[in-house]
Order: C-alpha cells, then structure tokens, then sequence
C-alpha cells in the first residue's frame, strides 16, 4: 500500500469513529480536498470545506452555504450548524495562528469540545504543528508529497494518453528512473513538469538528465543550503582511482529501487587527507559527472546566537535537501562547523547539532549523496566516524609521481597553449615531489600569468621550458613547511581510512590491519 493510500485509510478510521478534531500535516490541498471529497461519498458523510476564496461549501456538490469567507464567520457558522444537525464534517484548508495559545486556537478548542457532543468533526490542513491541547483533543494525519510508486502512476497518468500521437521513448525503467527523481515534489508541480516536457512534442531518453534539474529550479529560492553552479570543463580530477571506481559502482545505486532488498540509496563520503590535494574539487566533481544539481552546506552560517536556533537551522537545510533531492550535498570542512563537539566551547550548541546530523545521516531515505571534506581530523568528532554513518571514509593524500603527472597535464592542457615534451614532463614531475594538487595548480597559474604578461602569443612560445622549471621550483608546499603535520594526518588515515589512491598511504609498505587499500 503506498503512502497516500495508507494515509486515506488513517483518515476514513477516524471519519467513521467520529473523532472530533483531526489535523493533516501536508502542503497540497488540493490532493487533500480530492480524498476528502471521495471519502465523503464513501463513507456516507456531509463534508463542507472553507477557502478564503469562496467561503464554505458542499464538498460533492460544490454548493455554497455560507457567503462569509473570513475564518471568525466560518467558525461561527460551524457553531451554528452542529447545535442543530449531528454528524457533520467541516474542513478548513486555512486556519491561521493555531500552533500556539492564542485567541483561535482557543474558539477552535471550544468548538471541538461541542463537536464531541455532536458527533461531528473538524478537520484543519495545515503545514504546522498544532497547539498541544487542541490536539490532544483528536488524532493527527500526514500526507506527504508523492512517492516514487505514487510519481510513476502520475508520469503514466499523464504521459499514456498521448502514446501513438507523440513519440514516446520511454520505457518502464525510464518511468521508475523519472519517478525517483521527481519523487519528493507536489503532484502539481509533476504535472507542471510533464506538462512542460509535452509542449516539446515528444518524451526524449534525454529528458531524464533535464529531470535532475528540475527540482533545483523548483526549490531555488528557499533558505539554508546554496546551490553551487559547477561547470564540467573545470572539473577534471587527477588521480584518485580508487575513490573514482568506488563513485563509478555506487552511483547507479542512486536511483534504483532497492526497497525490495531493504536498501537504502548511497548515504555519501567523508573524504579526510592533506590540504589542497582535492577533496572540495572531488564533490564538485561528483556532481558534474553524476548529472545531479550541487548543493553546499555551510555549517558555520547554521549557528545562531538563541537556544535551539541552531539545530532549527540545520533540520530546515537537511530538510531542504530531501525535498531537492536527488542531489549532492557538500559540507567543506565540517570540522569547522562541528569543532565545538569535540572541546566543548559553545555550550553544548555543537553537540546538538552532530547528534541531529548523525540521526538525518542514519534514518533518512532521500536521495541525497553526502560529500564531507575535513583536513583537521582531530578536530571531527568521533560518532561521526562510526561504521554507518557515511558510506565509506577516504584519506586523499600527496599526489604519487603518476598522480602529479596527470595533475600537470590537466592544468597544463587547461591553462596553457602549447605541447609539453615528456623529458619536459618527466622534469616537472620530479620538481613538484611533495607538491598536493593546489600547488601545482598554482605553479601552472602562474605560468599562464606569465605568458599573458609576455605577449599572450598564440602558442605560449615565451614560456621556455627554464621558465616552467623554475615556476616549479619556486614552490614551497606545506609537505616542507609542516611536514610533522602532514605525517600526524597520515599515521591517523592508515588505521582509520581507505587510501583514495588506492595504494598505501605515505607510500607505507602495506595499510594497516582493518582498512583496505585498494578498491577492486
């Protein structure tokens, strides 16, 4: 059964018991108004329903029987009407300020009182949770946005009725595929989508990439997390095999329907190493090459200066996530944002908040690839590390000599115009022993300056290969200005992390007990 249908059958109960005050939590009224439209008939019950639009009126006929649209003249015809008749059933698709005690949600407290002794029942849809008392007095329903089974019968809904006048080139694991993705989104906004896509004149297989899309124009303008615009042609990555054959194996898992198997999609990452050696570069990465819109969370920005204004920040932005999801999620540097776990300075805001991320990490089912990235890993705490939590844990270390030798070539291939000879190359290679991927990338940069500065000439013929070399070697990386740093990062990935490389980390002999090296 799925959820909507489980939701019906939870309302139709408390219908037929006749219990007083029933709440709906959902954001779609319309899809709430048809169930209660056909509950009415088959339950056997007079159900009217008030919009500030049109006042009240007969939920099957459409008929008014109150002109007066404000709230106050609703509830008093509501009054009215259960003194005199039993077994009614109102529905109030907006009753403002009725989280709290305050005057409403009071007069609605009475009424449900005089409700009780009716038989009647009063039902309100709202977005927000209900004053403690008032549901105290009745039964609560939620109706969450369409899931994916919901999702394929709306995409068939929609789409069927044009097979043979429109090409078509969907097939069942096309709709499963396009119902995974918009899962998540009202059955309005569905519809607009498709709508959209029938203008076009056809259904295309390309139309599946355009879907990812969608719900990040949809959700482009709510608060806590920021969309990050990526573009592919920035975003090649050296090296890093093993943590790229990982992705390449989990990311079909993304969409798939492993409800039968009792899976859940992909959790995410946490990629932990030396500085600048591309782990920010990798979730950015991800996203490009996966199709999927990126999203970042800053957890520093989360913090607020009230008691729990913190963790209503971060529930909203993980929420936000679900809802654009599927997506990847990059939170850089998380141990910024959590530190106060781990020394205790902020008043136990921090621990808060990893307790509220871990149980999101743990529980949720959203499609929602989590990219961590953390240089100080003394500084992250140690739930968050615990089998479970992220998918798998990677140490991104210094570039091997193969590894800086593709890093070059990307950078020199990107930045400057003109060919490399492979003595040249191999030069450069062993120049930037130590270097992480930034350094080179900076020594590059340079370069590219350089050649605008000396002519800008349309093979960079003014860059000599002595000018490469000493760019090169005027680069001091931090493998040499803190190298204890770099040696305590490392000893604490060999036992705790798989090596991104997919070799030994530091160039050790073989990986410590417990952890893999290389991923097959």
């Amino acid at each position: 059964m799925s959820e909507a249908a489980s939701c019906r059958e939870h309302i139709k109960g408390l219908l037929k018991a006749r219990v007083p005050f029933i709440s709906v939590r959902s954001a779609e009224r319309a899809r709430c108004l048809d169930m209660f439209r056909g509950l009415a008939t088959e339950v056997g019950v007079t159900v009217y329903v008030h919009t500030l639009s049109r006042g009240m009126r007969d939920i099957s006929t459409d008929r008014a029987v109150n002109e007066d649209r404000s709230v106050v003249g609703a509830l008093d015809f509501v009054s009215q009407q259960i003194s005199q008749r039993q077994n009614l059933t109102f529905v109030f698709t907006e009753m403002p300020d009725i989280e709290d005690d305050t005057a409403t949600a009071r007069q609605l407290y009475d009424l449900v009182m005089l409700a009780c002794e009716r038989a009647a029942a009063l039902v309100v849809l709202t977005t927000k949770p209900v004053w403690a008392n008032l549901q105290r007095l009745g039964m609560a329903a939620v109706l969450d946005a369409p899931n994916e089974d919901e999702m394929v019968a709306i995409l068939h809904e929609s789409i069927d009725p044009y097979k043979g006048s429109l090409p078509i080139e969907w097939s069942e694991p096309q709709f499963r595929e396009a119902g995974s993705i918009l899962a998540g989104i009202t059955r309005i906004e569905a519809e607009n989508v498709i709508a959209t896509m029938l203008a076009k004149g056809a259904i295309r297989q390309a139309d599946i990439i355009e879907l990812s899309h969608v719900k990040d124009r949809i959700f482009s303008d709510i608060s806590g997390i920021e969309r990050v615009q990526v573009r592919p042609d920035e975003l090649t990555v050296g090296g890093l095999t093993g943590l790229q054959a990982w992705l390449a194996r989990k990311r079909p898992l993304l969409t798939a329907d492993l409800r039968e198997r009792r899976l859940r999609p992909p959790r995410g990452v946490l990629l932990v190493g030396v500085p600048g050696c591309g782990k920010s570069l990798s979730a950015k990465s991800i996203a490009a090459t996966w199709n999927l819109p990126l999203y970042r969370l800053d957890l520093a920005t989360i913090h607020g200066q009230y008691l729990g204004q913190s963790e209503n920040r971060l529930k909203e932005a993980l929420s936000t996530a679900d809802h654009v999801a599927p997506c990847v999620l990059w939170i850089d540097e998380i141990e910024k944002g959590l530190a106060g776990a781990v020394n205790g300075g902020d008043g136990g805001s921090s621990t808060r908040l990893v307790g509220h991320f871990l149980y999101w990490l743990q529980e949720a089912r959203g499609r929602v690839f989590v990219v961590a990235t953390a240089n100080d890993v003394s500084r992250l705490p140690p739930e968050l590390l615990r089998r479970g939590r992220f998918d798998e844990l990677f140490f991104v270390d210094l570039p091997t000599p193969e590894e800086r030798r593709e890093i070059i070539q990307i950078y020199l291939t990107r930045n400057l115009r003109r060919r490399t000879n492979d003595k040249l190359l191999q030069e450069l290679v062993n120049l930037s022993e130590g270097f992480a991927g930034a350094d080179i990338e900076a020594a590059v940069k340079e370069l590219a300056h350089a050649a605008y500065e000396l002519g800008n000439s349309k093979d960079d013929a003014a860059i000599t290969d002595e000018i490469m070399r000493s760019s090169f070697a005027n680069v001091v990386p931090l493998s040499k200005t803190s190298p204890e740093q770099i040696e305590q990062i490392r000893a604490w990935g060999r036992e705790r992390a798989v090596p991104a490389s997919g070799i030994p980390i530091g160039g050790a002999s073989s990986p410590k007990p417990g952890r893999r090296a290389v991923i097959v």
